[in-house]
């Protein structure tokens, strides 16, 4: 039965045997898509074609419910293969998945009819959350049932971004997407607070790793999902010292992590390195965020790229740098360019956050660039790996 299993698998196209291959290769690309139309369309170049709630709004949306949801999907679904000792979406259904994320994304910027637009968007999170969630029902995982949550959190968020649009609300439109933002953010606290330790420690070939504390796992992971709720009831879009010491806790928090994870030995190892620094970059937007709500005169959209480009992106690409590599059965030693990727990505976030201070039109161009390399670096040196067997010859 295992052999006939074995070979069912094996006949699959590589691209759908698990779903990290076509949704890490479809979120690439659009992250390499979005932010160019993006410029492009500030720079008037784009003549009169607009997207569903025009410009700003697809690309607040885009870049966090089509570019982010497509790899935490990707992640999650092959993870939960590892987590829970059963076979991992592929094939026929992993294709259809896939075509259901790309059809949302050419909805959104096609501006085709509401009802389609919203059913086709709101249907790929929730699927993703129904599929965790039964695999992980299935074995009794308790201890991921919180990556369900989240999931469908961020199906309420975007159903709140949608509702906005279709009512022509800004205000709401925005109040989903930086919920989904901060519940991101919830998913990288959780995520990373177990990989990135564990992570250092074997890149490392330490004997020990740092032990967990999972009082303080618990306390980031329920603020960042509160941070997330209060973006979307309304409250955290002014100022409020309420708000401001809520972040400042998970300042701390996320603080005391990267404190407790630092080896020097890290700043050898590429895909440490960079695991490391998009974490530092989460802190760096809750500090960005608590001081904006203390009354100091910071542009609150700062911290948020913050966390979109430094944190997020830069989260992503060192996740998807290596997890390509352990599950095409390779070593974990990026290709060469890599480093390169994971420096321009952070410039990227240096040239957003600050430059722009002084050097707002140069600033924001060169980020762009910075990002456009980085995710070219990926496709580049990535995309045969996914589209072609693993090469130890196993399935997946």
């Amino acid at each position: 039965m295992q052999v006939l299993d074995r070979r069912k698998a094996l006949a699959i196209v590589p691209l759908l045997r698990l779903a990290f291959r076509p949704f890490f290769l479809a979120g690439c690309g659009l992250a390499l898509l979005a932010v160019p139309l993006w410029l492009a369309a500030l720079n008037g170049s784009l003549g009169d074609w607009q997207p569903a709630g025009g410009w700003l709004a697809w690309h607040r949306h885009e870049l966090v419910f089509g570019f982010g949801l497509a790899i935490i999907a990707g992640f999650l679904l092959t993870a939960g293969q590892t987590w829970t000792g059963q076979p991992g979406l592929s094939g026929t259904p992993l294709a259809a998945l896939a075509l259901l994320w790309l059809a949302a994304r050419i909805a959104w910027l096609a501006n085709l009819p509401w009802p389609l637009l919203a059913l086709l968007e709101l249907a790929f999170p929730l699927i993703v959350a129904l599929l965790m969630g039964a695999m992980l029902w299935r074995v009794r995982q308790k201890r991921n049932y919180p990556v369900v949550l989240v999931l469908l959190l961020l199906t309420a968020a975007d159903a709140v971004s949608v509702y906005g649009l279709l009512q022509g609300h800004d205000g709401w439109q925005r109040q989903g997407v930086l919920s989904a933002i901060w519940l991101v953010a919830a998913m990288m606290g959780l995520i990373g607070g177990r990989v990135i330790p564990f992570f250092t420690q074997r890149g490392l070939g330490r004997v020990e790793g740092v032990a967990p504390w999972p009082w303080l796992d618990w306390l980031l992971l329920a603020g960042a999902a509160l941070v997330a709720v209060l973006y979307a009831a309304g409250p955290a879009l002014a100022a409020n010292v309420w708000v401001g010491l809520l972040f400042a806790a998970l300042t701390l928090g996320h603080g005391v992590r990267l404190w407790r994870w630092h080896d020097r030995g890290l700043w050898r190892v590429p895909l440490l390195w960079s695991l490391h620094l998009a974490y530092g970059w989460l802190a760096l937007a809750c500090l960005g965020m608590a001081l904006w709500h203390f009354g100091v005169a910071l542009n609150p959209s700062l911290a948020v790229h913050c966390l979109t480009i430094g944190a997020m992106a830069g989260l992503i690409l060192a996740m998807i740098a290596r997890v390509s590599l352990g599950h095409t059965g390779r070593p974990l030693q990026p290709p060469a360019g890599m480093t390169l990727a994971f420096i321009l990505l952070n410039l990227a976030g240096v040239s957003r956050v600050l430059l722009v201070l002084w050097l707002p039109l140069a600033g924001l161009w060169l980020a762009a660039v910075c990002w456009v390399g980085a995710f070219a670096l990926y496709a580049w040196r990535y995309a045969p790996m996914l589209l072609r067997a693993r090469v130890d010859g196993h399935p997946g």
